[in-house]
């Protein structure tokens, strides 16, 4: 595979400036979280896979929470394909998403709830899906009947 380089050093700046963690909708949903006592961990790596980490963590639960900004996971509503350069930029967010299944895939043989979400949804309903898993993992570890039920 041909590598090719950002179109300028321009964007190749923007590209490294842009959050990767701690983005806007990321906090908004981890301060609901907080707020409603649940506790977690922030970017832990994920078992076996150097260099990828879980946004948001319940480790005992197993339960794994990504934000997943539109333009970098390709987002089916608000993607945007850009036109400089675009062959580069389509393999780059192509990757990205092969790299998001992958991870997925791993997290749940390695016995995760994975949930997924876009940064365009809002924080309270995210907040509220994300209690409701880790609620229902506690409450099956609790009763010897993980797995059932979900």
């Amino acid at each position: 595979m041909t590598i090719v380089k950002p179109s300028s050093p321009g964007v190749a700046a923007r590209m490294s400036r842009q959050a990767s963690r701690d983005t806007a909708p990321e906090v908004a949903v981890r301060k609901l979280l907080h707020a409603s006592g649940y506790r977690y961990r922030l970017n832990e790596r994920v078992p076996h896979m150097p260099r990828r980490t879980i946004d948001i963590a319940f480790t005992r639960a197993k339960v794994a929470v990504f934000m997943d900004g539109c333009f970098w996971h390709g987002c089916p509503e608000h993607a945007t394909q850009p036109k400089a350069n675009a062959e580069w930029w389509r393999q780059k967010l192509d990757r990205n998403m092969a790299r998001d299944a992958e991870t997925t895939a791993h997290l749940v043989t390695e016995g995760w709830t994975v949930l997924r979400f876009w940064e365009h949804q809002s924080p309270v309903l995210v907040a509220e899906q994300v209690a409701e898993v880790v609620d229902s993992k506690k409450s099956a570890e609790r009763t010897g009947s993980e797995g059932e039920g979900l």
